[in-house]
């Protein structure tokens, strides 16, 4: 999360990035130099030193990014580097952040889809030790871990999910189900929702998730995707988790709620 200045930062380097026709390979060379900046130290710390001229900093950045970026792509850094940082880790931060921004316009309308395939596949990763293990093991490379992604996903999901479940093996996140999370969040964003996990011993039906996407949209002030788990452990009832709210209307609560009452 960024704050004080990094925000400001932030908000005026989004102002730069290009709208939803001109985004091509904008996002996938965003990530490209934050991971250059991360790699960089020395790079890092010049360019988001305050007393460097912005137009210095962004000379440098241009020679060392000639040819291997669009002029999109560097109109964005160039703002981004005449901000000022809160701390010099937080520009390739941002700058990953606005990539998976403008993946997520890339999807067109398939916005919706790219949230739910974000959240399908994590869900994937956490059911999955070996495949867990697999993309945290630090003896094999990126771009082993990438590949045996791509052969995992092959053409089942669309080009922009591809490119940002890569991207969480950046190691910039804890783990990869972490950075999946925050992506979905930033792709919900980008349409104007927010996200709602929901809970449940079983499908919901049409009506009932739509009737749930209502109440919570009117609840929240804005549209609200959902992220339903189908789990036997609720027994029934449901639990939604949205932000730092959680509503807890599950029957395996309620017991629980029960025994503490019959202990106490």
């Amino acid at each position: 999360m960024l704050r004080g200045a990094s925000a400001d930062a932030y908000a005026a380097t989004a102002g730069a990035l290009p709208g939803s026709g001109d985004v091509g390979a904008v996002g996938p060379e965003l990530f490209g130099v934050a991971d250059l900046l991360r790699a960089e130290p020395t790079l890092r710390r010049v360019v988001t030193d305050a007393s460097v001229p912005s137009e210095a900093k962004a000379g440098l950045l241009r020679e060392v990014l000639s040819g291997k970026v669009s002029e999109l792509t560097l109109a964005v850094v160039t703002v981004a580097v005449a901000q000022r940082w809160t701390a010099g880790r937080d520009l390739p931060d941002a700058l990953e952040r606005l990539g998976v921004v403008s993946v997520a316009r890339s999807a067109g309308g398939d916005a919706g889809r790219l949230e739910d395939e974000l959240f399908a596949f994590a869900q994937v990763v956490q059911a999955n030790p070996q495949l867990r293990d697999a993309l945290s093991d630090p003896a094999r490379s990126r771009d082993d871990k990438a590949r045996l992604l791509a052969d995992l996903l092959g053409d089942k999901v669309l080009p922009a999910t591809v490119v940002l479940v890569q991207q969480s093996l950046s190691g910039s996140y804890r783990t990869v189900g972490v950075a999946l999370a925050d992506y979905q969040k930033v792709a919900a964003d980008v349409r104007g929702e927010g996200v709602a996990t929901v809970h449940v011993a079983r499908p919901l039906s049409d009506g009932d998730r739509q009737r749930l996407a209502d109440g919570l949209a009117r609840t929240y002030g804005r549209e609200i995707h959902l992220n339903v788990v189908v789990d036997p452990a609720v027994l029934g009832g449901i639990r939604v988790e949205i932000g730092d709210d959680v509503i807890d209307g599950t029957v395996s609560s309620r017991l629980d709620e029960a025994r503490r009452r019959l202990a106490g």
